[in-house]
């Protein structure tokens, strides 16, 4: 993004005028949204199922925790079932 022109732009233009951030700095806060948002149904499950179960919750509570979160994203996927879930992480 640095030296030529992107999409993006006028949003890094908008970050460097309303944040303290600078160019550079607004220029990678975009690209990881953008990773953020890029990220499928399904990597999205498996990620936060490491992260939950990294932090000492059971499957029970990580799979209730997972379907409430899914809802939420910016492009919601269509609703998953617990075993759904399931099948996503373990195959």
């Amino acid at each position: 993004m640095l030296g030529r022109r992107t999409p993006y732009d006028d949003l890094v233009d908008h970050l460097v005028r309303s944040t303290p951030l600078g160019r550079g700095e607004a220029a990678r806060v975009v690209l990881d949204v953008l990773a953020y948002f890029d990220e499928t149904a399904e990597e999205f499950v498996r990620r936060r199922h490491r992260e939950l179960q990294g932090s000492g919750l059971t499957n029970p509570v990580i799979f209730e925790r997972i379907a409430e979160e899914l809802p939420r994203r910016a492009v919601a996927p269509p609703a998953l079932s617990l075993r759904q879930l399931r099948r996503i992480v373990y195959g």
